[in-house]
This record gives structure tokens, C-alpha cells and sequence, in this order.
């Protein structure tokens, strides 16, 4: 006598009841076993490290010169627009958990992960965009490893971010082998 399986989905009546209640909370149901309020806290300082991107990239844009600027440049710029479309896809997110995108500019800079630098040449400009790219690298990892298939949303979401970030971060280091001072290869910087 073959013994009787467990149905795979709940039975569809305990569904439909409880897809009623709660419905001011939009997608967030009660099958959803994540701590929401650190998983927006996390999505938060994501999309403060990518709007913190767009800017530094924008910047970095605005401000190349020299030789190899205008090939470097447009690569900033790429990757400006791309960091806002990050941006745009987390703060989608974070409204879909309920929650509220923190766009306030007050505080910024403490909830990105990366920084925002500025320097006054081309291959230091390289250089600290490669850095930014693999701070959110690591960002991702960790909070991708947090959120695992307790919500397979945010985590398809944010593996797409960082197979984007890695290709940045490759067109960086690309670019730091090319270009540099005088036409020499760009080197990083001695650690302080």
C-alpha cells in the first residue's frame, strides 16, 4: 500500500482567506518569514550606494580630461545610467515590501556602502570607481547570502545588480590597463 503524499500547495480555501487580510500590505503576505525591516534597511543602503554611483560616475564624467578622457568619459557615463536604473529597480523594491525608498540627500553619504571621491585625474578617477564596483561587489554577496530563498524576489533582483556590477567592475580594470598618466598603463595607488 503506497503511502498517501502531503499535498504540495496549501489547500486553496486557507490561500484565498488569507490573500484577504492584510491587503494594505500589498505583496508582502504572511508566508513572507524575512525580517522586512532589516531587509529594507539593507535595500536602503543599496540604493544610497547606487544613487552615491550615479553621482560619482556623473561627476567623474563631467570632470575627465586629457587624452584618453573622451573614450573614458562615455564609459562613465554608461555605467552613470546603468547605476540609476539600480537605483530605480531597488527603490521598486523596497515600495513592493511596503516600505519607503530613502532618497533624503541628508545622510546619503552614511548609508552608502561606497564613497563619493573626486579626483583631479583620469586614472585616480578609473581607480576609485573600480574600488566603488567591488565594495558593491561585496555588498550584494552579503546581502543576497542574508535574504537566500527566504525571498527569491529580492535576490533574483539583486544577482541581476551584481552581475552588472562585475561587468563594471571588469570595464574598469580594462580601462586601468589601457589608460593612464601620459599614455603609461594607470597603476593603483599605494595604500595610505
Amino acid at each position: 500500500m503506497a503511502a498517501k503524499s502531503k499535498p504540495f500547495l496549501t489547500d486553496i480555501k486557507t490561500i484565498r482567506r488569507r490573500a484577504r487580510e492584510h491587503m494594505q500590505r500589498g505583496a508582502v503576505t504572511d508566508s513572507y518569514t524575512l525580517d522586512r525591516d532589516t531587509v529594507l534597511k539593507l535595500l536602503n543602503e543599496a540604493l544610497a550606494t547606487e544613487i552615491i554611483c550615479v553621482l560619482r560616475y556623473k561627476a567623474h564624467y563631467y570632470m575627465a580630461s586629457g587624452i584618453n578622457a573622451k573614450s573614458v568619459a562615455a564609459e562613465f557615463l554608461e555605467h552613470a545610467n546603468e547605476e540609476q536604473q539600480h537605483a530605480d529597480q531597488i527603490a521598486e523594491r523596497i515600495t513592493q515590501l511596503d516600505g519607503t525608498p530613502n532618497f533624503s540627500p541628508e545622510g546619503m553619504q552614511t548609508r552608502s556602502h561606497s564613497e563619493f571621491i573626486v579626483p583631479d585625474d583620469l586614472a585616480a578617477m578609473i581607480e576609485e570607481n573600480l574600488v566603488a564596483e567591488r565594495i558593491a561587489i561585496d555588498s550584494y554577496r552579503e546581502i543576497i547570502n542574508f535574504v537566500g530563498d527566504q525571498d527569491t524576489t529580492t535576490k533574483r533582483l539583486l544577482e541581476g545588480i551584481l552581475a552588472m556590477e562585475e561587468e563594471h567592475a571588469e570595464d574598469m580594470k580594462t580601462l586601468m590597463e589601457r589608460f593612464g598618466k601620459k599614455g603609461e598603463p594607470a597603476k593603483p595607488r599605494k595604500s595610505r
